[in-house]
This record gives C-alpha cells, sequence and structure tokens, in this order.
C-alpha cells in the first residue's frame, strides 16, 4: 500500500467521526429532514407503507457535491 493510500483512509475515518459527532450532538435539530415536500410517503391502511425521501436525497446528494468540490479545490 502507498502512503497516499493510507492518508485517504485517514481522512474518510476522520469525516465519518466529524459526521458523527454532529449527530450525537446536534442530531435533534435535523428534524426537518426526510420531511421536506416531495418526499414520497403512502401509508397502508393495515400500518404497512413506502417512503421514499427522493427530495432529501437530491438536497443531501447536492450538498456533498458540493463539499467534494471545494474539497478538491483547495486540497487537490
Amino acid at each position: 500500500m502507498s502512503p497516499s493510500i493510507g492518508k485517504l483512509i485517514m481522512l474518510i475515518g476522520a469525516g465519518v467521526v466529524l459526521i458523527g459527532l454532529v449527530v450525537f450532538f446536534f442530531g435533534d435539530k435535523f428534524g426537518w429532514l426526510g420531511r421536506l415536500p416531495g418526499d414520497i410517503r403512502v401509508e397502508g391502511r393495515n400500518g404497512g407503507g413506502f417512503y421514499f425521501p427522493i427530495v432529501t436525497c437530491i438536497v443531501l446528494s447536492i450538498l456533498l457535491n458540493l463539499i467534494i468540490v471545494l474539497i478538491r479545490k483547495f486540497f487537490g
């Protein structure tokens, strides 16, 4: 293995820890996440149902892409 792979693994690990800390301490502030207008929710009569957060997925995808572009711009 090359040292660059080790650095990448450490960076990914630090990112996961950071995300975990944000969710642990500020998880109650993200109650709107998954309940955006446009998310598909079908509830059955007997308690079953289907839920697909399409708009939430799009918003998260845009945010993650912006973060990746900024990281590549400043560190790549």
